[in-house]
């Protein structure tokens, strides 16, 4: 698919990430202004709240777009997403005829401040990259037991903190916790020493279901994706985890970019799950490409000092798609909702500099990583700023989520001391 024009000129460069072909849903303020929903179109956003309250956009008999997310129109289906798609692409097109009526309607994205583009439900977070799995096997367990037995055969999860989702550009304060050292014989309460990224994308829950879907069923009710970065304390979760796996270390925070790129502008970098080596159970097999060709990336910026790359991926390198995630995750009868946000689990490739954490960036700490500012790291320390990208690059357009950022900020005064 060529790069669609448009009739705002910055969208039709080949390098933009928000060309026409992408058209991703936030939900952004200008001074002095409520938050509201706006599309992104090159340096600009469209302001859509306006635009249907002036019916330049009709989908239904209720307003869609009255409120500060995108849940309304996400609770509508497939159906009113294509409709909503189509009547943009009609009306941000070179050829169209309602420039006039909508040019108005556009903000500078250097005059907005983005806000959570859609209320969370539910947050899930799954442990579904191959590489990463083994490379954290390897280190806490050897090589020949890196993967746990089941690890193959089902995309492993766990339910986190809906309440901790923020938004890009959110900081993030390095957390408290307990700690303990292998040497000693009782844990002390302090703040983690450990801190870490996991490179991560996000697929949100549009439609809701009731009862066990197909993977088909699961890849339908997907409404969009984000990069997502599920802030990490190792040190905590090496002392919580067993035997119900991560709980206040996973807690923190997890940032999102504020665009929802839709399933729609994806549809052309569709690829492959990977060769298995056991086939998988009726309800997690493949129906068609999967996944997505999407290149990732994360840089690390000492507080005053400029960034350094520190990993480069791609999410084609995920053994579990996320429908495959999502049809697992109803099994059980498990209701899901709109709203709901599934985290892929982190993305790292089979080589060092494709690794999507510190942890296993400097291999748990023993191989630190020497920044293009002389400094070196092991793990997170407070004032650094991480930064997440992703795009995907078609015939002369890219599809881009827009940055998710996140600057750690000191740990709290001990408070609980007396």
């Amino acid at each position: 698919m060529p790069l669609k024009k448009s009739w705002v000129v910055s969208a039709n460069d080949a390098d933009h990430p928000f060309p026409l072909n992408n058209l991703p849903y936030g939900v952004f303020s200008t001074e002095g202004s409520d938050p509201r929903c706006g599309v992104a179109i090159g340096d600009m956003i469209l302001d859509v709240t306006s635009a249907e309250v002036e019916g330049l956009i009709t989908l239904s008999d209720e307003p869609l777009f009255d409120l500060p997310f995108w849940n309304p129109l996400m609770e509508e289906g497939p159906a009113v997403w294509a409709a909503l798609r189509n009547r943009l692409t009609d009306l941000l097109a070179e050829s169209s005829e309602a420039r006039g009526d909508i040019e108005p309607m556009l903000v500078a994205q250097d005059d907005a401040e983005m806000h959570m583009p859609f209320a969370v439900s539910e947050y899930t977070d799954f442990y579904a990259g191959r590489n990463h799995a083994q490379n954290v096997g390897t280190m806490f367990r050897g090589a020949e037991n890196a993967l746990p037995p089941n690890w193959l055969h089902i995309p492993i999860g766990y339910n986190g903190r809906a309440s901790s989702v923020v938004v890009s550009g959110t900081n993030i304060r390095r957390p408290w916790g307990q700690l303990k050292a292998p040497d000693q014989d009782h844990p002390a309460f302090l703040p983690s020493r450990r801190f870490d990224i996991e490179l991560e994308m996000g697929a949100i829950v549009g439609t809701p279901s009731d009862g066990p879907v197909t993977v088909q069923e699961a890849d339908d009710n997907i409404f969009g994706y984000v990069l997502l970065n599920d802030w990490s304390a190792r040190d905590i979760q090496a002392w919580e985890y067993q035997p119900l796996g991560p709980f206040q270390a996973k807690a923190t925070a997890t940032s999102i970019s504020p665009w929802i790129v839709t399933k729609a502008a994806l549809e052309p970098f569709r690829c492959d799950t990977p060769a298995r080596e056991f086939e998988l159970l009726d309800h997690l097999k493949d129906c068609g490409p999967m996944l997505y060709d999407i290149n990732l990336s994360v840089t690390m910026a000492p507080e005053g000092k400029d960034a350094t790359t520190i990993a480069r991926t791609n999410y084609n390198q995920m053994y579990y798609s996320a429908a495959q995630q999502l049809a697992h995750h109803s099994t059980s009868g498990c209701p899901m909702n709109t709203g709901d946000l599934l985290g892929s689990g982190t993305i790292s490739g089979p080589t060092k500099p494709e690794r999507g954490s510190l942890l296993e960036l400097s291999w748990g700490g023993k191989e630190p990583l020497t920044l293009d500012s002389g400094e070196t790291r092991s793990f997170i320390e407070d004032g650094d700023v991480l930064t997440l990208t992703g795009a995907a690059k078609g015939k002369g357009y890219t599809i881009g989520f827009g940055d998710c950022v996140g600057s750690v900020l000191p740990a709290l005064e001990n408070p609980y001391a007396r």
